[in-house]
């Protein structure tokens, strides 16, 4: 193990997912410039970048995906199978288990966005509770929300930027005390070896993103309205 941890981005979405603009490309470079050694790519529904990425890159990069399941969204962590959505969350964490992942509740306490919060309980088998996701708003009050949860639930504490554009990146991380390998990486998720660190994207960060999904949706009606 190395003498000093892993700062890792554990939450990073690329243009591999409908609602983010990041190339892989661009994943290395702010990734490199926010002195991180590695990112978890959580896309929706698909693992093409985060294998991709992890083929050819230098950083320690941990495949995954964000699942969104009937009661709220996980992380599933160091996987290289897919995760089928909308199933209970306790399918869907065995689901995770059983490829070998993490499972981690995502953004658990926000307000505008789905959330599993005060819902869940030990039963549920889970990993770990990400605390910090810089995207999340209220963000102090969901990072309050999430810590008394992982604290409720004895669960390991995980924070990302759940970047969906590239400068995002890098604005909340998690010191992982690891070697540079996914799977050791997940181990000490698991274990609790880990401390989350961060702070909330900008207010112009958040108008881009508004101006990204109003542009999509704008696109959707116009396409929609002339398609056969």
């Amino acid at each position: 193990m190395k003498n000093s941890p892993l700062k890792i981005d554990l939450h990073v979405h690329t243009c591999y997912s409908e609602d983010a603009t990041t190339t892989l490309k661009e994943v290395v470079y702010y990734a490199k410039k926010r002195g991180l050694d590695g990112v978890a790519i959580t896309d929706h529904e698909t693992l093409r970048g985060a294998l991709k990425l992890a083929r050819k890159s230098q950083l320690t990069i941990i495949p995954g995906l964000e699942v969104e399941t009937q009661r709220g969204h996980i992380l599933a962590l160091n996987i290289t199978t897919l995760i089928p959505p909308n199933l209970s969350l306790t399918e869907t964490v065995q689901k995770i288990h059983d490829a070998g992942g993490v499972a981690v509740i995502a953004h658990p306490a926000v307000v505008l966005k789905t959330g599993l919060g005060q819902k869940i309980t030990s039963s549920s088998n889970l990993d770990a509770v990400e605390v910090i996701n810089s995207a999340s708003f209220p963000f102090f009050l969901s990072t309050y929300l999430g810590r008394r949860l992982a604290e409720r639930l004895n669960l390991s504490q995980t924070a990302g930027s759940d970047a969906h554009h590239a400068a995002e990146i890098g604005t909340a991380y998690s010191f992982i005390n690891a070697d540079s390998n996914s799977d050791d990486v997940a181990e000490a998720i698991r274990k609790g070896a880990i401390t989350p660190c961060g702070k909330p994207i900008t207010w112009a960060k958040r108008v881009q993103r508004g101006a990204f999904y109003l542009t999509k949706i704008r696109r959707r009606r116009y396409s929609s309205k002339f398609s056969i």
